[in-house]
């Protein structure tokens, strides 16, 4: 539903978000869309770990604003998926173990984010969840970075690749081969690492590629040609079943607000993807990071200090009493 106000001159469309009961501004709702997708196309990442928390800053139930996002991914990593396949990007058989295991952490994560709901910590969880998760991870990206600014700098040669084939994970039972990725690894690290994104994704409303990948990379030693494409993937599976589940189950997920931040994520994204081709990938690494650390002290913020309005006023119905 749209409606239309004028203040001061300015033309301002409001829509009505159904299952998040209020209205915010049309524009601003495609705009934090853009603004993620600028960051996305810039960073190489999903976005979701930055699309949440933005939503609800801005007012929206942290219910709807984690269900709503899973859309959104979806739609996102569908044309990322579609463009890997046509060019043989994506290892298929490593995908189907990530996406199994995935599928059953995000059943695990729903069912968390349910009960959680019921009780009424959910909110509390979804804040220190995201202030640990990536405070921590931001704080690793930005180290990483600023050692290899600092070796640039100082006229050092950054490597290029991994300086081995295998590590302890490779020594592991139950072994399986994967051709297209040329690895002969253990099923174990695959599934753990698949539940793992799976449960983080329904939980917390997180695509979770920019875990998946490094994941990948540094843990199972998946080729850089086909890692992309098969984080892809698994996150659009993963994501489906969660939104799915979410809708099923929790009714929270806005279809019209999915549909706001899809618009313009993939105006913002074109956007993006152009200017992270001029910058160096310890320069974005360390931008992203900073990001990140910048989304994780606002969380801490609204953990520490009291709220202006310390009361709120909700609805109950005879169900939800007994």
């Amino acid at each position: 539903m749209l409606g239309q106000a004028k203040n001061s001159g300015n033309l301002q469309v409001q829509i009505y978000l159904p299952i998040a009961e209020l209205s915010l501004n049309l524009f601003f709702l495609i705009g934090i869309g853009g603004i993620v997708g600028f960051l996305s196309g810039m960073f190489g990442v999903g976005g979701g770990f930055l699309l949440t928390p933005l939503l609800i800053f801005s007012g929206i139930p942290a219910p709807v604003a984690v269900a709503s996002v899973t859309g959104q991914v979806v739609a996102a990593s569908t044309s990322g998926a579609l463009s890997y396949m046509r060019r043989n990007l994506i290892d298929f058989h490593l995908a189907l173990y990530l996406i199994l295991s995935g599928i059953i952490g995000a059943f695990l994560g729903v069912y968390s984010f349910s009960a959680l709901r019921q009780i009424g910590q959910l909110d509390l969880v979804i804040s220190l969840g995201y202030l640990i998760f990536l405070g921590s991870i931001g704080i690793i990206m930005l180290i990483e970075a600023l050692r290899s600014l600092w070796r640039y700098r100082g006229g050092e040669k950054l490597p290029t690749k991994l300086p081995g084939k295998h590590n302890w994970v490779h020594g592991l039972p139950l072994r399986i081969r994967f051709k297209r990725s040329n690895l002969y690894v253990s099923v174990l690290p695959v599934l753990i690492i698949g539940a793992s994104i799976g449960f983080l994704g329904a939980l917390l409303g997180i695509g979770g590629g920019f875990i998946l990948v490094p994941a990948l990379i540094y843990i199972l030693r998946v080729p850089g040609s086909v890692v992309i494409g098969t984080s892809l993937v698994h996150v659009l599976a993963i994501m489906a079943a969660a939104t799915i589940l979410h809708a099923t189950s929790n009714y929270s997920v806005d279809i019209l607000l999915a549909f706001c931040l899809m618009v313009g994520g993939v105006v913002g994204a074109q956007f993006g993807a152009s200017i992270g081709k001029i910058l160096r990938a310890d320069q974005l690494r360390a931008m992203l990071a900073l990001i990140v650390l910048l989304v994780a002290l606002r969380f801490a913020s609204s953990l520490i200090f009291t709220p202006d309005d310390i009361f709120s006023t909700s609805l109950i119905t005879l169900a939800e009493i007994r």
